[in-house]
């Protein structure tokens, strides 16, 4: 894929990941809808956008909240006549013991309002939106769904696995339409997620805009997943 002129949304588009995407595509010359909860850093990219010469709006809204994911998808589905890929990068990490988490139950409410419960939604109310540009789906996961199950893990590792299944399942049901959906397995990448884990900041990790550029590759590859192996 030629990234010039397509319609891409980014959800997670303010840090990390998302954010390298947003700066790379901006470069390519993609019409950009930037998703994320922070306001300030997406006006930002937004005006890097303008000063290029590229198109690039924004919704700053938290995906977790039911109305606002509602109302974003409304939004989307208005204003836009196609998508040519939807980069599903926004997620939460948590890393808590299920014995610490008894009286927490809103600890997976949140995890699962984010890394499933969001990517279902937006990608759903997406789906005519694909159809009309054969566009494609690109989530991102965590290589460490597919090894065994690691203690202290359990509200992420459930959250990301419940979302591999469903893109497993899309992609079966949708390649009839022509839209791809695809998985990232990412590797370990230095971002404020993973600084949130004091282990994770003296471990080999993958820059974000090296992560962005796999996720890119991927958009335009003819498979449907990436391993980092």
């Amino acid at each position: 894929m030629n990234f010039k002129d397509k319609t891409v949304i980014i959800t997670g588009a303010s840090s990390g990941i998302g954010k390298a995407l947003a700066l790379r595509l901006i470069d390519e010359g993609a019409d950009l809808w930037l998703v994320a909860r922070s306001e300030e850093t997406l006006k930002e990219i937004c005006a890097e956008a303008q000063r290029k010469g590229v198109k690039a709006r924004y919704s700053a809204v938290d995906l977790r909240n039911h109305d606002e994911l509602t109302a974003l998808c409304q939004e989307l589905r208005e204003n836009l006549t196609g998508v040519d890929c939807l980069l599903c990068n926004a997620g939460k990490s948590i890393h808590r013991s299920t014995v610490e988490a008894q009286y927490r139950l809103h600890d997976y409410d949140r995890t699962m309002d984010l890394n499933y419960r969001s990517v279902v939604g937006l990608c759903l109310a997406m789906f005519p939106l694909l159809v009309a540009r054969r566009g494609c789906v690109v989530y991102t996961s965590s290589v460490s769904t597919l090894f065994p199950s690691a203690p202290e893990w359990s509200a992420y590792h459930a959250s990301k696995m419940a979302a591999n299944v469903w893109m497993e399942t899309a992609n079966v049901e949708w390649a009839k339409y022509g839209v791809k959906v695809k998985i990232a397995y990412m590797p370990l990448v230095r971002t404020p997620m993973s600084d949130a884990t004091p282990a994770y900041r003296k471990m080999p990790a993958m820059s974000a805009d090296e992560a962005a550029r796999k996720l890119m590759s991927l958009c335009v590859s003819k498979r449907m997943t990436y391993k980092p192996w």
